[in-house]
């Protein structure tokens, strides 16, 4: 991050300069002594450790920054308006997101994103840049990039080491413009041919197709240091209702996700996955009060003590019907945050991430969320930033025909 990511190096040889000097013959145990001539001569005291440049920055940072961190909001039009420089330079919101009504042409992309860094260029922190690049019929970039197929099509080869070429030619799209973060792949697994907003989005109907191309194509993401977010835990598959327009409900027990639903995520989780997306979706047996965005124990209990996921939660837009449809806006994300969530995606309208921001800022101030909670997730967010090297350095420009050689390239392998 800019000043932080720069101080690591410094830091990290301080420290070993520091150690370097005081090297001693081995203490033999128990002694407490050395076995040179200097017998009884009590050892110097070790160096200090080095500095961690993240608990520094967080001791840093107000509230107001710290909250900033645990949003990443949507974007209105095609280039850099007030209410977006605001919560950049006012909120220090943690990134943003792009729709296709945001991305008009390849050189418009480049600068939008260029401008956001831009008005960011006082923080010392840069931002997440975010897109749903899956492939297939969820594509966001502009002409004339070439077509991506959909997960289903990359599955039908066989191969999945393709999806790993194709991965990282994603990741090398994304990145020439600016993006760093990937809201794929989809860990879904197409179990309901009724699905209305999976289907083709998924590898496939079985978690073993699943989970050997979805990890592929997360490992060529991350080769290209483009952050995957594996989407939608704990399983969006076996699903009858569109939850960008209301809240599905899943009637599985436990032991039915954990030999299904979950093993994508449990593979991915053991595969070093870097971040995860919560589904809005109620699952009655895991918990029939609440959504798994706003559950504790699908989040915490399930996501992250079950299968020991310690990564970067992130919801689902918390703008979509499943939520705003019964839920207070500004209450559901203090719910989703303290039930373990650490990053609200808050897509549409400037209004709603100032709600949203609002809301967290208020339930901090009443002691609604502990300060510990918070710093536990921005040191997540940090660390995360931290270990992508991201920066706000502007990108561009972009030669789309290296880009759409190296796409022809993997998806024809």
């Amino acid at each position: 991050m800019k000043r932080l990511l720069a101080a690591i190096p410094l830091l990290l040889a301080l420290a070993v300069s520091g150690c370097a000097g005081t090297a001693k013959e081995p203490v033999e145990p128990g002694t407490g002594m050395g076995t040179g001539t200097e017998t009884g001569t009590a050892s110097p005291a070790p160096p200090p450790a080095a500095p961690d440049p993240i608990q520094e920055r967080l001791k840093s940072m107000s509230l107001d920054e710290k909250l900033g961190q645990l949003v990443i909001a949507g974007v209105n039009g095609t280039k850099l308006d007030p209410e977006t420089r605001s919560l950049i330079e006012k909120d220090r919101v943690g990134g943003f997101i792009l729709y296709k009504p945001n991305i008009e042409s390849v050189e418009q992309t480049v600068s939008f994103l260029n401008e956001l860094k831009q008005a960011n260029r006082n923080s010392p922190i840069p931002l997440l840049l975010s897109v749903d690049q899956e492939g297939g019929k969820v594509s966001r970039l502009p002409p004339p990039l070439a077509a991506l197929p959909s997960s289903r099509d990359i599955a039908r080869d066989g191969k999945p080491e393709r999806a790993r070429s194709i991965g990282e030619a994603i990741g090398e799209e994304l990145r020439a413009f600016g993006f760093n973060v990937n809201y794929a792949p989809v860990l879904d697994v197409d179990s309901n041919p009724n699905n209305p907003v999976i289907a083709s989005r998924s590898f496939g109907p079985s978690a073993a197709i699943v989970s050997s191309y979805g990890i592929e194509l997360m490992k060529g993401l991350q080769h290209q240091k483009v952050i995957p977010v594996v989407k939608h835990f704990p399983g969006h598959g076996d699903t009858s209702v569109d939850s960008h327009l209301d809240l599905p409900v899943v009637d599985k027990t436990a032991d039915q996700l954990r030999k299904l639903e979950l093993v994508p995520f449990a593979d991915a989780v053991r595969a070093k996955a870097d971040s995860v997306m919560i589904a809005h979706i109620l699952l009655p047996d895991l918990d029939p009060g609440v959504p798994s965005s706003m559950s504790s124990k699908i989040i915490t209990g399930l996501l992250r003590e079950e299968l020991g996921f310690d990564g970067v939660v992130m919801t689902d837009d918390m703008t979509m019907g499943a939520i705003t449809k019964h839920y207070d806006l500004g209450q559901a994300a203090v719910q989703s945050f303290n039930a373990g969530s650490d990053i609200l995606l808050v897509a549409h309208k400037y209004k709603n991430a100032r709600l949203v921001l609002d809301a967290l800022k208020q339930a901090a101030v009443s002691g609604a969320i502990a300060a510990e909670r918070i710093d536990r997730s921005v040191t997540r967010i940090l660390t995360l930033k931290q270990r992508y090297e991201l920066s706000d350095e502007a990108a561009g420009p972009v030669d789309t025909d290296k880009i759409n050689a190296a796409i022809r390239q993997a998806v024809g392998k």
